[in-house]
């Protein structure tokens, strides 16, 4: 076999190595444009479970990089005169010229043949070749000449970086926050041998023209840098090495393989330097690659294999570093925040660390972070302790007059189960258990203001006197069965109404007995949906009066919060989105006429709805589809109803067209509360995948939401927040019937935590750097 290798980074190299580790007989050559000893940059930096791979695919390179690595543990957070440490990481640090010089070598000891200053522009070179991989990195000629094929998308950040180096010597991973007199700076730097450390350097663009640093040269911008951050340098110079300001370009690649050509590393795709996974994902794309090709019955089949078996995991570490970066890009949000909390959202930033994550590896931390939040809670006028706080899940909250215990809250779900509009026994026992169950706040389906404002026949109505008297049940059951507070949502479908059952076929139309339905313009949701009528002026004012009305009667319910449903392409929402609303009057343009309708809705609601009495708007903050809603707009959003009397914005995303391409994970939907709460710098409550009482808690902590809304995990577990309270030791209202289960649940959960910590320590392997510390530590005397 005949393998031609382009590229002789880390990627080109490695794979080289492992490919001739399988096939000892094959012809294997890299070809690197430049020269052996050349290398740009300074350190590269892997975790403890990367050089496990390294370990298990090649022993003999892994010691050698091993020998030559800098250990560390702590990160450290520098912000406003404080520096947090959060120990347990397991990082460790390399010179990128020592890797390559490391991996050259190993590579010439199994017989591959290594030819650098050698440019290869021209696949037709190795017509011959059974084989070739194109490692030729972030800039890939091979990528852009088959532009057409593999389908690049090149997303430019707005933040400006410099990579550059110094001899000052770090014992963390190290953030460093910086005011100026022209914005924030921020460092990331690191160790990664005996004095020396990598030092990146990042701004916004705006603080980067008012730093006056456009147009200066290499040494002067690193004379810039180290006058910045001489307090932290202490005298050390900066080193540079090609440390121009760029913008980072994030790459995805809509195919990987061509033929026999295979793109690998920075060459396919790009990951963000602030969770330190570049140097990292190359290397696994040759584990991944040399896997393929150990298992396929032939080299096509193998590149297949390789595509489709690394790219979920690529894209898992793309979708982690974009959320990493774009926390960095607008860290101007959480400037004034207590420094402990914004530490705490240093570390938490990009998901993969939680509050529960850092319990267990810096519990001090954690005690701090509790307590930082504790007293922004007391300064909201609550007697909590900040002493012994509880977990941010179970402080209290105050809206307008309305306090809720805690801050879990039972999402919004349709049901579908009403008849005519009317709840049944199914929603006394579906909302009165989820109240028993401990949630501070529960919220109503989907209310629907008329008959003909339904979603579907199953939907819940407040248009009528039977209505009325069945929430009310539910209401007075709620209010003397549990702590909890109730949210009276009202809504109407709009275009997307007069639709099937959930379980029947979701949005899809009734094929008999539905009704008229009406839009900000006549756009039907699927090609054979029913086509909306356009609203005129009058049948605004219907609607107006008709979310007036249910407004009242919820009153008269006796619901302690009402919530406009303004989200999710339903009538109102229809009107906000450029995508749904085309109209030409004043109702249609810009982004302030297409808020007009809404807006007028909500300032007769509030009108209506008790001073006391708090009111929310759930939004969809993106469409997830080009040309429509975008975060920035939510924003603009937000701050209208805040304007207008809102005091809570419910944060929620999509389902405003058919054709949209959300993009799923775990808490997706949360950067968009946490642009909107700290942007707009209103109350928002997150929702969309938070699962766990652990999520809750990171979120609330790093200050990205006020309230956390589950649906699903409540849909199987009514006592979701009971149990939570259990596991944190903290108290939760119950009625005297279920008190001797709540006692058992919460004697059980002391053991069953700290049994679940013990071996969660236990099962964790120790760190190099501990290993590290262990084998270096001189025998206590006999």
């Amino acid at each position: 076999m005949k393998i031609a290798i382009i590229g002789g980074g880390p990627a080109g190299l490695y794979a080289a190595i492992l490919l001739k580790k399988q096939r000892p007989q094959a012809e294997i050559t890299v070809y690197e444009r430049n020269r052996a000893d050349d290398t740009f940059g300074f350190g590269v930096v892997f975790s403890d479970a990367t050089l496990d791979n390294f370990e298990k695919y090649d022993p003999p390179s892994y010691r050698r990089i091993t020998e030559e690595f800098a250990y560390w543990d702590d990160i450290a957070v520098h912000f406003r005169g404080t520096v947090h440490r959060v120990g347990g990481n397991g990082f460790c640090g390399c010179s990128r010229r020592t890797l390559l010089l490391i991996l050259q070598e190993r590579a010439r000891e199994l017989g591959v043949t290594l030819l650098f200053e050698t440019d290869i522009d021209d696949e037709a070179r190795f017509a011959d070749a059974d084989l070739i991989v194109l490692a030729d990195g972030i800039n890939s000629r091979f990528r852009d000449k088959h532009i057409e094929h593999f389908q690049p998308q090149v997303d430019l950040r707005s933040n400006k970086f410099a990579w550059m180096g110094s001899t000052r010597p770090l014992d963390a991973f190290t953030f460093i926050f910086q005011e100026t007199e022209w914005g924030p700076f921020i460092a990331h730097a690191y160790q990664y041998e005996a004095g020396r450390s990598t030092w990146i350097f990042e701004t916004d663009a705006e603080t980067f023209k008012r730093a006056g640093l456009e147009g200066l040269d290499e040494q002067q911008s690193a004379d810039r840098m180290a006058k910045i951050f001489d307090w932290f340098l202490d005298g050390h110079p900066l080193l540079i090495n090609r440390s121009m300001w760029r913008n980072f370009p994030m790459i995805r690649s809509q195919r990987w393989v061509k033929g026999n050509m295979v793109l690998l590393g920075d060459a396919k795709a790009t990951a963000h330097f602030s969770i330190g996974s570049g140097t990292k994902l190359a290397m696994e794309d040759a584990i991944a690659l040399a896997d393929a090709m150990a298992q396929a019955p032939n080299v096509n089949a193998a590149l297949q294999t390789y595509e489709h078996g690394r790219r979920e995991e690529v894209e898992k570490t793309q979708h982690a570093a974009d959320v990493s970066l774009v926390w960095f890009e607008h860290v101007d949000r959480f400037w004034d925040f207590d420094p402990v909390q914004f530490a705490f959202g240093v570390m938490t930033r990009a998901k993969a660390i939680t509050y529960d994550n850092l319990t267990l590896r810096a519990p001090e931390f954690v005690r701090e972070v509790d307590k930082a939040f504790a007293k922004q809670v007391r300064g909201k006028g609550f007697d909590v302790d900040l002493d012994k706080p509880v977990a941010p899940m179970f402080q209290p909250l105050k809206l307008r007059e309305m306090e809720v215990a805690n801050r879990a809250v039972v999402s919004p779900m349709c049901m579908y189960s009403a008849r005519e509009g009317v709840p049944t026994d199914f929603h006394l026992v579906h909302y009165g258990s989820r109240a028993i169950g401990g949630a501070g706040l529960i919220f109503t389906e989907m209310t629907c203001v008329g008959r003909d404002a339904r979603i579907t026949p199953g939907c819940t109505g407040l248009w009528n006197d039977e209505q009325q008297a069945a929430w009310t049940r539910i209401v007075d059951f709620v209010h003397a069965n549990s702590a909890a507070k109730i949210c009276l949502q009202l809504g109407h479908a709009g275009r997307k109404g007069a639709t099937k059952l959930m379980w029947e076929g979701m949005d899809r139309p009734l094929e008999e007995g539905g009704w008229d339905t009406i839009s900000a313009s006549p756009l039907p949701y699927f090609p054979d949906s029913q086509v909306p009528r356009e609203m005129d002026r009058a049948a605004m004012d219907h609607v107006k009066a008709e979310f007036v009305a249910a407004t009242l009667r919820g009153e008269a319910c006796g619901f302690d919060m009402l919530e406009m449903h303004c989200a999710h392409g339903y009538l109102l929402a229809s009107f906000i989105s450029p995508l749904t609303n085309q109209r030409t009057d004043e109702y249609g343009g810009t982004l302030a006429n297409r808020l007009r309708y809404p807006l007028e809705v909500f300032e007769a609601m509030r009108a209506a709805w008790p001073a006391h009495k708090p009111m929310s708007v759930r939004i969809s903050a993106t469409d997830w589809a080009a040309g429509g809603i975008t975060g920035d707009d939510a924003v603009a959003v937000a701050r209208a109803f805040g304007e207008a009397g809102v005091d809570l914005v419910d944060v929620s995303t999509g389902q405003t067209v058919r054709d949209a391409q959300p993009i799923y994970g775990r808490m997706f939907q949360t950067p968009f509360s946490d642009q909107v709460r700290n942007e707009a710098r209103v109350a928002t409550m997150c929702v969309g995948n938070i699962t766990t009482a652990d999520q809750v808690n990171t979120i609330l902590a790093a200050g990205r939401a006020d309230l956390v809304a589950l649906g699903r995990p409540h849909l199987v577990d009514p006592s979701f927040t009971m149990r939570a309270a259990a596991w944190y030791g903290a108290d939760v209202a119950c009625p005297p019937q279920y008190l001797p289960g709540r006692e058992q649940i919460f004697r059980n959960s002391v053991r069953d935590r700290q049994d679940f910590e013990d071996l969660k320590i236990k099962g964790k392997p120790k760190t190099r750097a501990e290993l590290k510390a262990e084998a270096t530590k001189p025998l206590a005397a006999e």
